[in-house]
Formats: structure tokens, C-alpha cells, sequence
């Protein structure tokens, strides 16, 4: 029989899909037509126009990268701030269909998507990224080859939001919210210190922020603008609930804030991103005083189903810090005394960035790395964390492979804990913790369950339907290794790394919704920029998108 040409079979792997609850050897069959993975064809004696013989080897759907920063204003901010990562950058893997660039924490668009797929990664959500900078986000986005990728727009310091929310017209936030989405292009949303950004912006001082504290000229509260995000995102049924950045990030004692945004979100789903930056105790006047504080929110998740992590994992190196929340770029710039950039976006947030190096001889950045792997280890179920580092704030993305080592062995957990200070190791229980993750779990933490906690359907796993998305491993004791050079990297039925080689560069998908709002709060907002803002509405670029702008 003639070969078909419009399949590709994966044969006798090492199947790990636990969507599917697959953990052994088994044939895939994808058809190239549609990039989908279909079931076995009926007739026995079909035969793939492609065959892939992955005996002996590891298979896995492709990495899903729930939280990184890899597109928007603050990105290029990072990139014009630190020059001196585009000196050396190395040489990008050979091949004729690659574009130049450069790498360090904060790639180029080009190398972004290169080292994403070199990995095994196929998916990326842009964690923030402010409305107003939507349409560029949207060019370096599509700019970025090889995966699939998506954004979360600000929300928890937009004006509108805070004055609707302020007045009680929950109603009105939350046709605002979807509307936004819909003109923005995005995922979903986010919010990055409910508030305190607004509140930072006006002048006020580097202070302990609390859940009840008004921002000033709203009306409106921490608390009130995190309980209405997370009720409109419930309401307008997005796919992944809000996804949240706390209070008082980086500050020994923020884990009694963090708590208590736990405990005001009352049943709603929402979703902790970094979360290992908001799990410190201690004084918040003594950064020396940091101790983790893990234990009891991770115990309150893990009670908690409508709540999932992702854990913001540091790792010793040079890196950027860049967040949205201002106020805590020109807190590291004061600690670190490095060079600092803030930028304002009207209306809607700012941004803070740092260059900033981890070093393990550091009692605050050793403690760090160890409250991000007790996260890791204290939620019982891996369905309800995801491995990030919240690219490049922890480490850059291409740190992945060693966090995955260090869940896997600890052993490789003890010898890197025996190098830290001996006040770190006498103040974290990291050293009593025997769990060792198993492939089954590395798959789930890295893509079947960001693609639950991001309502992804057809991503993170291999049953017939999903997106033919597939890495292929050599099995290696050197976990590390093992999980930095995949044999092969599949995207849509195509193979894009071959041995280490990028072999083909599709542009990939960027993901939106576009949520149903009642069509009044279109003029609502209108009346509300032309009476109130000081930037046209035009700006947003809203109404109906044709041709080219479309895509």
C-alpha cells in the first residue's frame, strides 16, 4: 500500500500524557493536513508519509509556558536598559531559516522563539501586558516564531475599572473588561498590586500596602478591585480566571497580605502567578529578616480547588527584573543599587526595571531559590502548580531544564542547599523534603496543567484532537541534559528541531477571546475618556478589524 501522505506516526515511544493517564509505549498518528493528532487509522496496513521511530525514547505534548514576559513595552524597555546582553550573545543554531538576534534573559523576538522550541516549549502566555500597548505587543508577538502564544492585559490600576468599581456599577467593570478584551486581542486578565500602582504613581512612598488602604481620587480598595476582577472574570466565563500578582511583593512579611487576598477571593477562581515572591516572613523594614512562609499558604491551596500556582522559581544567575508593579523596580534599585528604568502608561499602570544577579552566597536570593522549590513540593497536587520562573524576573526561560533536574533528585537539591549560607539553611525545611518528581509529574507542571489553569482544550496533551504538539526526549540520568536538548520538537505536525537544529520556523498562533458585553458601555466609555482622560479613546484602536489588521 502507497503511503499517505497526509500523516506523520510517532512510533513505539515512551508516551507521558496524563490528560489521557498514558504512561507507556503507544503509536501516534498525526494528521499534517489539519496539525491535529487523530486516532489510529482503521485499515492496519496504512502507512505514514513520515515516521518517526521514537523507540527508547521519552515522548511529551509540547511545554506550555503559563507565565513569562517576552513581548510589550516593559520587554523593550529591558532590552534598550541592558546593551551589554547583546554583546554576547553566542552563536544561534545554525540553519537557513533563522533570523539574527540576540539572547542573554531578554531575547529578541527571533531567539525568543528559537530557544523556546530548542526546549520542547510550543506555547507562551505573555503575563502582562497593558492595554494601550496591545496592537505593538501584538507585532512582537507575531514577530516570535516557532509557538503558539497569547497576552493577559492589565486590569487591577485601569481608571475605569477603579472608578466603576468605586461608584458600585459591577456591571459596568465588567463590560469594560470584556470589551477591553475583545479590542485588545487578549487572553485574559491580570492585575498586579490591585491599587498600589495607582497609589504609587500619585507620589506615594515605598510603604506597606494593606488590602483595605483607598487609592486615592477612587474610592476603591485592594480589596474591592481584586473581588471584582475575579467575580467579572467568572462571570464572563474567560477560559482562565484572573490571574494575580499580589501586594507587597519581594517584602519579608508579605505572606500575611498574600493570605488574606487568598482568603478575600471567597470561592472565586483566580490564579497566583510567581507566587514564591509573595511567601516571605519577617520584617518588611529588614530584608534580612526574610524566613519562607510557605507552609500554611500552601496548605490553604491545597484546600482550596478554585485557587492554582505558579511558583516564580529563582535560579543563581544573571538576569532582569521587570514587573508592572513600579514600586517595586524602584525598591530593587535602591537594594541592588544598579541601574534603574520606570515608565508610566497612562491611565493603566507603569513598569520597573533592574538588572539583577542571584547568588548563592546571598542569605535573601538563597532563600529565595529555596522557597520556590518548597512551593513545589508542599502542594500535594501537581495539577495545581505550574513550573515558571516568571521569565526573566527568576531566571530566564532557559533555566527550565535545571528547575526540572532539581525536582527530580534531591540529591542535586542537597548539593546545591549545602553551598548556601548557613543562615539560610538553618532557617528553610527544604533539606527535610524527600518528594522527587516523576516524568509524569514534570509533564503535568509543565503542560497539562497550564493548559487546564488556561482553559487550553486542545494543548498539553496527545489525545485525538489536540494540536500535533510534540517533544520527543532521549532519556538521560542527566535530567538537565536530558530536558535541554530534545531529539525532535513537533509543532503542528511539522518537525521544528531536529537534533538540536532548528529546522523549520512557523509563525504559530496567538490565542484570543472576545467575551459578550452589553454594547452601552462602548459610548459609556467614551463619555468617560472625553470628560475625564487625558488620552484620546481612539488610541485603543477599537471597532471592526479588516485585512491585514486582522490577523
Amino acid at each position: 500500500m502507497s503511503a499517505n501522505l497526509s500523516y506523520m506516526m510517532i512510533r513505539g515511544g515512551h508516551v507521558v500524557d496524563p490528560t489521557h493517564g498514558i504512561d507507556g509505549v503507544l503509536d501516534l498518528w498525526i494528521d499534517r493536513e489539519t496539525g491535529r493528532v487523530v486516532p489510529a487509522p482503521a485499515d492496519p496496513d496504512t502507512k505514514a508519509e513520515r515516521v518517526i521511530d521514537a523507540r527508547g525514547y521519552v515522548v511529551m505534548p509540547g511545554g506550555i509556558d503559563i507565565h513569562c514576559h517576552i513581548a510589550g513595552s516593559k520587554v523593550n524597555a529591558a532590552r534598550l536598559l541592558r546593551p551589554e546582553e547583546a554583546r554576547d550573545h553566542g552563536p544561534l543554531s545554525p540553519g537557513s531559516q533563522l533570523r539574527s538576534g540576540t539572547r542573554g534573559s531578554i531575547p529578541t523576538t527571533f531567539s525568543t522563539g528559537y530557544q523556546y522550541a530548542g526546549l520542547g516549549y510550543t506555547f507562551a502566555m505573555d503575563a502582562a501586558i497593558a492595554p494601550l500597548g496591545a496592537r505593538h505587543a501584538h507585532h512582537e508577538l507575531e514577530d516570535t516564531p516557532a509557538i503558539d502564544k497569547a497576552m493577559l492585559i492589565l486590569a487591577g490600576n485601569n481608571h475605569f475599572v477603579m472608578d466603576c468599581l468605586g461608584a458600585g456599577n459591577h456591571a459596568a467593570a465588567r463590560d469594560y473588561i470584556a470589551w477591553l478584551l475583545g479590542v485588545t486581542r487578549a487572553y485574559g486578565i491580570k492585575a498586579v498590586n490591585p491599587g498600589g500602582v495607582e497609589r504609587w504613581k500619585q507620589g506615594g512612598r515605598l510603604a506597606w500596602a494593606t488590602v483595605d488602604e483607598p487609592v486615592p481620587g477612587f474610592g476603591v480598595t485592594p480589596r474591592q478591585i481584586l473581588v471584582g476582577l475575579a467575580r467579572a472574570a467568572d462571570e464572563l466565563k474567560l477560559p482562565h480566571p484572573l490571574h494575580l500578582h499580589g501586594l507587597n511583593l519581594g517584602l519579608p512579611g508579605n505572606a500575611a497580605s498574600t493570605l488574606e487576598l487568598m482568603q478575600t477571593l471567597n470561592g472565586h477562581r483566580a490564579h497566583l502567578a510567581h507566587v514564591q515572591f509573595m511567601s516571605y516572613g519577617g520584617d518588611p523594614v529588614q530584608p534580612a529578616s526574610i524566613v519562607p512562609a510557605v507552609a500554611e499558604l500552601a496548605d490553604f491551596v491545597n484546600a482550596h480547588p478554585a485557587l492554582t500556582v505558579d511558583v516564580g522559581q529563582v535560579m543563581f544567575g544573571e538576569t532582569t527584573s521587570m514587573t508592572a508593579d513600579g514600586a517595586v523596580g524602584l525598591f530593587l534599585h535602591k537594594v541592588t543599587g544598579r541601574k534603574w528604568h520606570s515608565q508610566d502608561v497612562e491611565q493603566e499602570t507603569g513598569c520597573g526595571v533592574v538588572p539583577i544577579r542571584y547568588e548563592d552566597h546571598n542569605l535573601v536570593h538563597a532563600l529565595q531559590w529555596a522557597i520556590g522549590l518548597e512551593w513545589f513540593l508542599r502542594v500535594s497536587d501537581p495539577w495545581r502548580v505550574a513550573l515558571s520562573t516568571d521569565h526573566p524576573n527568576g531566571a530566564a526561560f532557559t533555566a527550565y531544564p535545571q528547575l526540572m533536574a532539581l525536582l527530580m533528585s534531591k540529591n542535586l537539591r542537597d548539593e546545591v542547599f549545602a553551598r548556601l549560607p548557613a543562615a539560610a539553611r538553618e532557617r528553610s525545611g527544604l533539606a527535610a523534603m524527600g518528594r522527587e518528581y516523576s516524568l509524569t509529574e514534570i509533564a503535568i507542571v509543565t503542560r497539562a496543567g497550564p493548559a487546564r489553569m488556561l482553559g487550553l482544550t486542545d494543548r498539553g496533551h496527545l489525545g485525538p484532537g489536540a494540536h500535533g504538539d510534540v517533544t520527543i526526549y532521549a532519556p538521560d540520568d542527566d535530567r538537565t541534559r536530558m530536558f535541554a536538548l530534545p531529539r525532535y520538537v513537533i509543532k503542528d505536525g511539522q518537525v521544528i528541531v531536529d537534533d538540536g537544529e532548528i529546522r523549520a520556523t512557523p509563525q504559530g498562533h496567538t490565542l484570543e477571546v472576545a467575551p459578550e458585553f452589553d454594547e452601552q458601555i462602548v459610548p459609556a466609555v467614551r463619555d468617560w475618556f472625553e470628560r475625564d482622560a487625558s488620552i484620546a479613546f481612539s488610541h485603543f484602536g477599537a471597532g471592526p478589524r479588516t485585512g491585514e489588521e486582522s490577523r
